[in-house]
């Protein structure tokens, strides 16, 4: 099926059309059509081209209004205040258009026009450690936009960017060579059925007794620190135990991205020491092109207006005066790799706001060095901090990090508890209320952090999460149940399109709202911002709730046609919501 052209983009089209043909000395001008609560739609353009005309701005929307030729589109247009255009499409017009997206797999929503390759950075734990409440927002913002870019046709490269070297390695090692046997158990290989538990048992019981040794035994930080050396010269013993901890620790992520319903795929984890053989090249072309130059034996990169306290410029450290390197080498790297081997037009970067100083500076570097161009961008898509009810930083009673799996383990809890309340009035099996349950509170979870702007920090609240009322998945996922109800209950009633029944206010409003799906979803994609459809989901439900209250769907009273052409309205209504909640990760249950 070819992509619908939505009414607004339509009207837009045939107002600029009027305005050329009524006024050709205006060029090409914008109607600045928006959204109205007086009619369908307003035009506001005329206003700024009228003093560019220095006209008088009232005439000159009667001009435009008398060369409009929009037959069966538009219902009535009415020049307003100033020089507003209020317009109102034809009902027979959201009819059809609602039909034709309909009969597309894809609501009708139109591939990019010129979709490019975009290699996004996410989800990016570390090895050896466990999981917290802080790595939620990357791993659910980005795996919505892999999503929702996939969905206009964009070509996307996943990359987990795990931190999988450094020093603590020469810690774990070594003690493992002394105590071999801390990491056995009969998951030994790294896939999403593997005990997760297990292995994060391990890690967190190996670390604690190596960091005690550590800090204790002077004998034994020197042997840790001469197998880091070890690990960097490459030596086979140190880096197949160094592949231990890193597979122990992928079972554990598996297990944790399998709770939270996301796919990690083992060919798109690339950590850190995936980029080691670049390091040297890349200081090397840094400091043949002038870009990095030496200071106190240090590769640094000086930008003018990065300063400190002291007024001092401080510098990307990009290799280290003791010979290693810092984490800018191997970004740079990764750039240089994500460029040159992948082919990327855009870079992006799901990660905290708080690296937004040093990503600038990579970015900044870059670009110096010729690797990010007209051709090639990187953004970071900088999010912020989860807090507690209080306001402050999520932590626990005891004033440390929570776990992420036991705050996606309460969330399915306290959602479970909510459909098996519910469960009694439609009849739900045991398996039903656990499935719905896990479907509603990692749904719970995700759109908490979705539909709040990502640069914002928000507040971590499990009870407004799985609430019914307001601003919730649930919201939207008791909605989308409560149309597949509808739909079950129309018997031998099936749902069509009729365009030529006159639509109730609340009819109007529901499909005028259904048809701006696709150009919704195309601004999220250019501007990497998923709380906008978040919040027209949430306007969706909020709309259908309107309808269903105002426009009985299955009145006996109903001539068939009616019925039908409502049944329509609900029908492509739950197909956008479903639609709209899997781009965010997000599961609608047929029966909730």
């Amino acid at each position: 099926m070819a992509p619908v052209t939505s009414l607004a983009s339509t009207v837009d089209q045939r107002i600029a059309d009027a305005l050329s043909a009524a006024l050709p000395e205006a060029g090409s001008a914008d109607p600045l059509l928006r959204r109205s609560d007086r009619a369908d739609y307003q035009a506001n353009g005329i206003l700024a081209l009228a003093k560019k005309l220095k006209g008088n701005p009232r005439e000159l929307a009667t001009q435009v209004v008398s060369a409009l030729a929009a037959p069966g589109l538009i219902e009535e247009i009415e020049v307003s205040g100033p020089g507003f255009l209020n317009i109102t499409v034809a009902d027979r017009a959201i009819i059809e258009t609602l039909a034709a997206r309909a009969a597309d797999d894809r609501l009708g929503v139109p591939y990019a026009e010129r979709p490019g390759t975009t290699v996004i950075d996410y989800a990016q734990p570390n090895v050896a450690k466990e999981m917290h409440v802080g790595h939620l927002r990357s791993a659910v913002i980005g795996a919505a936009m892999v999503e929702i870019l996939e969905f206009t046709g964009e070509r996307v490269v996943r990359r987990h960017h795990i931190g999988d070297w450094g020093t603590q390695f020469g810690m774990l090692i070594q003690y493992l060579i002394e105590h071999p046997h801390e990491l056995d158990h009969e998951a030994a290989a790294p896939s999403p059925g593997a005990d997760g538990e297990t292995a994060m048992s391990n890690l967190n019981r190996l670390y604690k007794a190596s960091r005690a040794l550590f800090d204790s035994d002077e004998e034994f930080k020197a042997r840790s620190r001469d197998r880091v050396v070890e690990l960097q010269a490459g030596d086979k013993e140190t880096l197949a135990l160094w592949q231990r901890f890193v597979d122990e620790s992928k079972i554990y992520f598996y297990s944790v991205f399998d709770q939270l319903d996301m796919e990690i795929r083992d060919a798109d984890i690339v950590g850190e020491s995936g980029y080691n053989d670049m390091l040297e090249e890349t200081c090397r072309l840094l400091e043949e092109s002038g870009v990095a130059v030496r200071s106190e034996g240090a590769l640094c990169v000086f930008f003018d207006d990065v300063k400190g306290p002291d007024g001092n410029q401080v510098p990307l450290i990009v290799k280290k005066s003791n010979g290693g390197y810092g984490y800018a080498a191997t970004d740079l790297s990764a750039v240089r790799d994500r460029v040159g081997n992948l082919s990327a037009s855009t870079l992006l970067y799901v990660v905290d706001a708080r690296q937004s100083l040093h990503f600038r500076m990579v970015f900044e570097t870059a670009r110096r060095a010729g690797w990010l161009n007209d051709d090639v961008k990187a953004v970071q898509l900088a999010f912020g901090t989860v807090l507690g009810r209080d306001g402050k930083p999520f932590k626990t009673r005891e004033g440390e990090t929570v776990r992420l799996v036991d705050l996606l383990d309460e969330a399915v809890d306290r959602a479970t508890a909510v459909v098996r309340e519910k469960s009694e009035k439609i009849g739900l099996s045991e398996d039903e209320i656990v499935t719905n349950g896990k479907q509603v509170g990692i749904g719970a979870v995700k759109y908490a952090d979705l539909s709040t702007s990502a640069a914002r920090d928000y507040k971590f609240d499990l009870d407004q999460m799985v609430s019914l009322n307001g601003d919730t998945s649930v919201y939207i996922q008791y909605a989308h149940a409560r149309i597949r109800s509808i739909l079950r209950k129309a018997g031998d009633a099936v749902p069509a399109a009729h365009p030529e029944l006159p639509l109730a206010p609340a009819e109007r409003a529901l499909g005028l709202h259904v048809d701006q799906f696709g150009e919704v979803l195309a601004e999220v994609a250019s501007s990497y911002e998923p709380h906008k459809l978040a919040a027209y989901l949430y306007q969706l439900s909020s709309l259908f709730t309107t309808f269903y209250d105002q426009c009985h769907v299955l009145s006996d009273e109903n001539p068939a046609e009616l019925v039908e052409n409502r049944l329509f309205l609900c029908d492509i209504t739950a197909r956008t919501l479903k639609q709209g909640l899997a781009l965010l990760g997000i599961k609608a249950p047929e029966r909730l």
